[in-house]
């Protein structure tokens, strides 16, 4: 027998729809509601009626193999026969962390074509890739951060064996796998949740809209849900981590914080299955709590995204000095962020301390900056090679866990542009011009010349293509990347802002970053 069950707190009728039938499910506490099945009806394609509405996609759903208006399809995890199922990930702070976007990382487009390209990733010194959300999203293309079935891996990438086809590949080659997760809200299209229960408030707001309920009426499914999902990319996934959107927009005014709950469940899993698992935060604020311990007040999460690391980088070999970038721009900028000081304005919102080397996650590009630029330039568009090698050599230089973009290391020329794949014209619409408001301040940009995000063309503009790059680049990165697993994690910098030079030491070798004459130096002292 196989139960399903479905959390509907306001319906007084929840039906199961399958293989043309429609089947009342029995009340089973709490808001629940439960049936067994087996025979076809066990493993048939499904949906839940409400109250004799229009069927709808289980919350749950494991795979959606029609997209987020389909039937969702169950999955026995217990069948996918793992080839490398005691492998264990490296200590986070020896990692080196590759972003990339499955929907444009190949030309396939799918999970195993990503296979194809480890043997690059190992070479080039990475032992962890960072998915881009996999989450069932609306289309075939998409970021991924407007998912609306976060149970479901993405059918257009490969679905539920796809995925565990990656992993256990990358394992086979020593390379762990995180994803990103974002809890902070829903999508607009195709969100079914909320007509299933409570799980959105309008007691907060977040810049997408309401903001997930983890501290009203209701919440404790709503956080059971969102802890669920995560512990299931880490046991039935064998994910080696995941990579937390945005936490700044997860609100909870509750006595246990959502994300202290969490790290605590991992914290247990992680121990009951002795295998590392990371949690990595995107906190704007870059806040310390994160990852203070719970027995020191703090949420306990192993690392955070260090943006002011690129943004002092970035202001000081573009020049760009609009919107964040506007407190950096000198020499001193950096050197004071690589020794675990804060800007003002990230200080002045921000509690605490910055958090120490290990506990950052370093890096000159990412989704969002080059993404969230009106023409999804990358530096390699408005930077030098030798600029560029510059950016290299302090990312992997910096004492904190490095990170690349995808084909950053020989410096791509593809720009990586937003873009969506809504079917519903409103959406679209209101995306579009949402496009346009944010970009609207931008010096020296035209309105006209923002690519469509709805577009095809704008998808297929940001496909990494195969190109030759910049073979010494690559090699640089290769060559830093080894030696920063032999250096100790204390830095000192020195800062010369009148010849604009900025020294890196780690034990006994020392960068020498000349922004003035562009290059870089590596010296034994």
């Amino acid at each position: 027998m196989t139960s399903r069950r479905v959390w509907a707190p306001h319906a007084r009728r929840v039906e199961l729809v399958a293989a043309g039938r429609a089947i009342p499910l029995a009340p089973a506490g709490g808001g629940w509601h439960a049936i067994e099945l087996d025979g076809v009806m066990a493993a048939a394609d499904y949906r839940y009626s409400l109250d004799g509405g229009p069927p709808l996609a289980d919350p749950r759903s494991p795979f959606q193999p029609r997209g987020i208006s389909g039937e969702s399809r169950p999955v026995d995890h217990g069948a996918f026969a793992w080839a490398h199922d005691t492998w264990h990930p490296t200590a986070l702070p020896d990692a080196v962390l590759y972003e990339l976007h499955v929907g444009t990382f190949t030309s396939d487009a799918t999970f195993e074509a990503v296979l194809t390209k480890l043997g690059h990733l190992r070479g080039l010194g990475v032992t962890a890739i960072e998915l881009m959300p996999v989450a069932e999203f609306p289309g075939r293309r998409g970021w991924g951060y407007d998912g609306v079935l976060p149970y479901a891996p993405h059918h257009a990438y490969g679905g539920p064996d796809g995925l565990k086809r990656l992993i256990d590949g990358c394992h086979a080659r020593d390379i762990a796998v995180l994803i990103d997760v974002v809890y902070n809200h829903l999508g607009p299209s195709g969100n079914v949740l909320p007509r299933y229960g409570p799980y959105l408030t309008d007691r907060h707001h977040t810049p997408w809209g309401e903001a997930m309920n983890f501290d009203g009426p209701g919440s404790e499914e709503v956080r059971r849900f969102v802890i669920d999902n995560a512990l299931m990319w880490l046991t039935d996934y064998r994910a080696d981590g995941l990579r937390l959107d945005a936490v700044h927009a997860i609100i909870d005014d509750s006595p246990y914080h959502l994300l202290a709950q969490l790290a605590a469940e991992v914290r247990n899993l992680s121990a009951r299955l002795d295998r590392r698992m990371w949690l990595i935060a995107e906190s704007e604020d870059m806040d310390t709590r994160i990852v203070t311990s719970r027995e020191d007040g703090g949420f306990g999460l192993d690392a955070i995204w260090n943006e002011e690391f690129h943004h002092a980088v970035h202001a000081r070999l573009t020049g760009e000095r609009q919107s964040y970038y506007a407190p950096f721009g000198s020499t001193t900028d950096v050197a004071s962020i690589m020794r675990g000081h804060r800007s003002g304005a990230v200080a002045a919102r921000s509690c605490g301390a910055a958090p120490s080397g290990h506990e950052l996650i370093g890096f000159a590009q990412n989704h969002d900056q080059v993404g969230n630029r009106p023409l999804g330039d990358r530096s390699t568009a408005v930077l030098s090679p030798a600029a560029t090698a510059i950016a290299a050599s302090l990312v992997c230089c910096a004492p904190f866990v490095p990170m690349l973009f995808q084909g950053e290391e020989w410096g791509a020329s593809t720009p990586f542009l937003y873009f969506t794949d809504h079917d519903d014209p409103a959406i679209a619409k209101a995306t579009r011009a949402g496009r346009r408001r944010e970009f609207a301040a931008f010096a020296a940009f035209s309105g006209a010349d923002l690519p469509d995000p709805q577009a095809l063309a704008t998808f297929e503009r940001s496909l990494l293509r195969p190109e030759a790059g910049d073979e010494s680049l690559r090699a640089l990165c290769a060559e830093l990347l080894a030696l920063r697993s032999q250096l100790p994690l204390e830095v000192e910098t020195r800062v010369d802002e009148q010849k604009r030079t900025l020294r890196v030491r780690r034990g006994s070798t020392e960068l020498v970053a000349d922004f003035a004459n562009l290059t870089a130096e590596l010296r034994r002292v």
